[in-house]
């Protein structure tokens, strides 16, 4: 194993500031709490890790070379995410009282629907892809000298600290969904997901 424990904790506390910034992770979690409680939500969270381990694996195995090679890529990619955030979160807020309505695909019952919306989520995550084909390869240089322990290290991280946070999320939201029920206070809480959403758009471009 070639990684050292600084930088493993490194990423770890990386992975951990990803998870805190809003994306269709939130969002996806959000309605299926509080349409069904944690027991709606938890499969969502273990939906989630397939993507958190496909995003590093490939940007280990050949898409941070593709991204080095044609450096255009990353700025189509950082632009493309603006524009995804900004529009989710204006979505987000003209559709604030309607989200978590019975007919909502993210709320829709089973276990398997919310393994499947999870795996949506985050295969479809701007945030995720932006994060890992650019500043995952900061964090442990070469990525094609990673050693087999090093890559299994790195994908632990990557679906541990999500899945943790996650599934923590979901258990508060749980906790205080009875005060969240009001339409008005669930109206109220899209919205600022909604503006916090817009202002990571605008952040996107420039890091």
């Amino acid at each position: 194993m070639t990684l050292t424990g600084l930088q493993l904790g490194l990423y770890a506390l990386g992975m951990a500031g990803l998870w805190a910034v809003p994306g269709p992770v939130w969002v996806a979690l959000l309605a299926r709490t509080l349409s069904g409680g944690f027991a709606s939500a938890w499969p969502l969270a273990v939906g989630v890790t397939l993507g958190d381990c496909l995003w590093p694996a490939l940007a280990i195995f050949g898409m941070g070379w593709v991204l080095g090679l044609y450096g255009d890529a990353l700025v189509v990619l950082r632009w493309g995410a603006a524009v995804v955030f900004a529009l989710m979160g204006v979505m987000l807020i003209r559709k604030s009282g309607a989200l978590m309505g019975a007919d909502s695909k993210l709320t829709k019952p089973g276990r398997l629907a919310g393994f499947l919306v999870g795996v949506a989520a985050v295969i479809g995550n701007p945030k995720a892809i932006l994060f890992y084909m650019s500043v995952l390869p900061g964090f442990f240089g070469d990525l094609s000298k990673l050693q087999a322990l090093d890559i299994t290290a790195i994908l632990a991280i990557s679906v541990a600290v999500p899945l943790v946070g996650n599934l923590v999320l979901a258990l508060f939201l749980d906790r205080v969904r009875t005060l969240l029920a009001a339409p008005e206070r669930v109206q109220m809480l899209n919205r600022a997901s909604g503006a916090l959403l817009i202002l990571v758009a605008c952040v996107i471009p420039f890091v």
